[in-house]
């Protein structure tokens, strides 16, 4: 790529839904090492010496995905993202996993920039944080801006004293205020950090005015691998999958008098050995947090029949199965489903121990169980097993108990049965089901019906605080545990 003084040449890395993988895994049949920040710190010092104007963005969901990560609440990653020095991050949904205090404290120790431009404190109406940020580099301004949309932020039901707009046409509204107000004739590029996934990034995109000057998008959340980018409006749309197996990077240039891309090229960049030496002072870093973790919860609770595992989440796997009937049987319950997403490993076993299982199901919430009739079941299946809802990364898939037997016919898009225990279902029957906090304080999201429906027959009941806690109890008390797919849920 040319430079004149009106061109010039950037390289933007990016980076999204980290989940706090830090540490390289050897993989393949030749153990070759992937990803890990070690790896990846390696690559950013190799391209930042090789390249004068280069940028490292993050698009949201930093934390929450590792045994670091949880036991230090997110500080280990943010002490750790402090060091790789990113030049501006968004918000991703799971920044807010610890609570919104505690987000305000991360951002304090972040020693880089957070935008979100519509994450709002309710009360005053003010932004949570700084919706915007121009990086002058090499003479030429460069604006970025953070969006997130309610779909991504139904966790705040937890914490009722923040919100967001609404939807994609609030948030598209809110790109366009920033742009009128701040984006003057001296902006080069305009770039979105996003976390809404994919999918509706481009619908963003095509709301977007061409006046805005918007030139990229550059998102996370729905974990998507991309081929190249997509572009919608004429502004280029990508993102890096997910964990620190790859990177995405953009070559680009960008002419002064236009304001505008004129040459790009991008490439999604595996993070192994061949990329660049890893960085050994980070890894040093990253083991003093390892070597506390390891030391608390690298204890044997029990072992497996055989190795289980949850490869995909929009169908029924062992390992959910094992899941659900633990949780089934603590909760007495008819039916507990357990969101597919917050399955976090793909395999257990055969051994076993506190920082396996803590890492397989990170999420330490309440379950709440009530009664609903067999009409509500019926709509709450022919919903989540709709091909509408499975689309990869996308939908609120759910494992379920044994004794629930599903069959939902694809080729027709309805339910062909449903039965608990050899029964099926009738509609004026009622029936128990448990549900995490998540699920059921945002059923319109993930299950297609209010919760207000669902409790019409008697208000909840919270049967564990911690769902982490009965896993590990049963797992402790029983030994050899075996779990098969069995046709709980079939797709036809």
């Amino acid at each position: 790529m040319a430079t004149t003084e009106r061109l010039k040449n950037f390289t933007i890395l990016h980076s999204n839904d980290m989940h706090g993988d830090f540490l390289a895994e050897a993989k393949g049949a030749d153990g070759n090492l992937i990803g890990g920040l070690s790896l990846l710190s390696g690559y950013l010092n190799k391209v930042r010496q090789e390249e004068k104007n280069t940028l490292f963005v993050i698009s949201g969901d930093m934390v929450q995905g590792s045994m670091i990560d949880t036991e230090y609440k997110g500080i280990s990653t943010i002490e750790i993202m402090n060091y790789l020095a990113p030049d501006v991050v968004t918000l991703g949904n799971h920044e807010l996993d610890y609570g919104f205090p505690h987000l305000l404290f991360l951002e304090k120790m972040a020693n880089f920039p957070i935008v979100n431009a519509n994450l709002y404190i309710k009360k005053y109406n003010k932004r949570l944080m700084n919706p915007y940020l121009i990086l002058n580099v090499d003479g030429f301004d460069i604006m970025f801006i953070g969006i997130v949309t309610e779909e991504v932020l139904n966790a705040l039901k937890l914490d009722t004293s923040i919100s967001t707009f609404v939807g994609l046409e609030d948030a598209a509204a809110e790109v366009g205020k920033i742009c009128d107000t701040y984006k003057s004739e001296d902006i080069d590029l305009t770039i979105l950090l996003t976390h809404i996934g994919f999918e509706e990034d481009k619908k963003l995109a095509a709301l977007l005015d061409p006046e805005w000057g918007v030139d990229i998008i550059i998102g996370g959340h729905s974990h998507t691998l991309l081929e190249q980018p997509a572009q919608v409006n004429n502004i280029l749309i990508a993102q890096a999958g997910v964990g620190t197996d790859q990177i995405g990077r953009f070559d680009i240039t960008v002419d002064d008098n236009t304001n505008s891309i004129v040459e790009w090229k991008w490439q999604l960049i595996p993070v192994d050995k061949n990329l660049a030496e890893p960085d050994a002072e980070l890894e040093k870093f990253i083991d003093t947090f390892k070597e506390e973790v390891d030391r608390k919860y690298n204890r044997l609770i029990c072992r497996l029949a055989r190795k289980l595992t949850h490869p995909k989440r929009e169908v029924e796997t062992d390992l959910g199965n094992l899941i659900t009937d633990i949780l089934a049987s603590s909760a007495m319950s008819d039916v507990v489903l357990i969101g597919s997403g917050s399955i976090r490993g793909t395999e257990l076993g055969p051994l076993v121990t506190l920082s396996d299982l803590k890492k397989v199901y990170p999420y330490d919430g309440a379950l709440y169980k009530f009664k609903i009739t067999g009409e509500q079941f019926t709509k709450i299946f022919s919903y989540i097993m709709s091909a509408e809802n499975r689309i990869p990364g996308e939908g609120n898939c759910f494992q379920v108990n044994q004794g629930v037997k599903a069959v939902y016919s694809d080729a027709e898009g309805k339910l062909e049965s449903l039965s608990i225990n050899g029964n099926p279902v009738q509609a004026d029957n009622q029936y128990t089901i448990c549900l995490q906090e998540y699920h059921y304080k945002n059923s319109v999201l993930t299950l297609n019906i209010a919760t207000e429906e669902l409790t019409k027959l008697g208000s909840a009941k919270v049967v564990t605080t911690s769902a982490q806690n009965v896993l590990e109890e049963y797992c402790s008390s029983n030994q050899n545990l075996n779990s098969y797919i069995e046709g709980r849920l079939t797709y036809k």
